[in-house]
């Protein structure tokens, strides 16, 4: 996902400093040039295909990932395609607003949504530090999978399932309560008030603990550890906040009676991805390279934010 490390906005500022904007700047050409290339790929498979708005966007979504994962593999990095998960949301939902009506519903999901995604966009933007980097996550696997096998190319096989295809599909899921919302005709109603709150607060606490992660990684010591301001009170406020904004999207689907269950799959998996895989990968990697984690894990909360144990 887009979600920025310390490592990478460490290594941005580094690399600017040691005068590498011009390859920044060239690595952003060629990002964008990728990207591109999947637009036209994806609204050529929206425009030709015939089976109604939601399935349309799933077969452009997968269309673009691919060219993506293409971009990957030319320019040898996965990172690639790390701001997909937050450039391909808007346009998912301004389709479906296109082709389902713009009622002041889809105006607010379509206006929280994209002002998650500029944001998110553009916290990956200048913390990236340009090809051929790669997440660190990404350079775990491709090790793994080249010392059990001998062979890089099973890390293109691997990255494309897991890297690629896998956080498209979340998303895409994660988009079911945009579309449920878009697609009624009911009124704006109470949880329509309550949706838009959650998801304003997500937005907002996301953009804090990222600007608050920027600043420390300017200055940091070897070894020091964040742990002021929402650091304080939560070891990955950053995710909390990611994982209430698709919380939030779903409480958009309250508005409608029935209710459909089968949104809940989206936040729901999102949140078992964030738990089971990604925060795990970062706890072990703090603990392993900040001899002071332990004790820092033990007084503050692993999520939610939550005052931090004293004593």
């Amino acid at each position: 996902m887009s979600e920025t490390t310390s490592e990478a906005t460490s290594a941005a500022t580094t690399g600017e400093r040691s005068g590498t904007t011009q390859s920044r700047r060239a690595s952003f050409a060629l990002i964008t040039l990728v990207y591109l290339v999947a637009l036209g790929a994806s609204a050529a498979v929206w425009i030709t295909i015939d089976d109604g708005p939601f399935w349309r966007a799933a077969y452009a979504d997968l269309v673009g990932t691919a060219v993506v994962f293409l971009g990957s593999l030319l320019l040898r990095s996965s990172s690639v395609y790390d701001p997909y998960w937050s450039v391909a949301p808007p346009l998912l939902v301004g389709g479906w607003m296109i082709e389902l009506g713009a009622s002041p519903r889809a105006w607010l999901v379509l206006a929280l949504v994209t002002l998650w995604g500029a944001r998110l966009t553009w916290n990956w933007a200048r913390g990236y530090p340009g090809l051929p980097h790669e997440d660190w996550r990404y350079v775990d696997i491709r090790r793994q999978c080249v010392d059990a096998t001998g062979h890089v190319a099973v890390y293109w096989v691997v990255s494309f399932l897991g890297i690629h295809l896998f956080p498209t599909i979340q998303v895409f899921l994660g988009l079911l309560g945009a579309y449920v919302a878009i697609a009624t005709d009911a009124a704006l109603g109470p949880f329509d008030a309550v949706a838009a709150v959650v998801t304003l607060a997500a937005i907002a606490i996301e953009a804090v603990a990222d600007r608050q992660l920027h600043a420390f990684n300017r200055d940091k010591r070897p070894g020091e550890i964040l742990d002021r301001g929402l650091w304080a009170w939560s070891r990955h406020p950053n995710y909390f906040g990611e994982i209430l904004f698709w919380w939030g999207l779903w409480l958009f689907t309250l508005s409608v009676s029935p209710t459909p269950l089968f949104a809940l799959a989206g936040p729901l998996a999102i949140t078992v991805m964030f738990l089971v895989v990604s925060l795990p990968m970062l706890e072990k990697r703090s603990r392993a390279r900040r001899p002071t984690y332990a004790e820092h894990a033990r007084r503050t909360s692993l999520l939610v934010p939550w005052p931090p144990r004293r004593g």
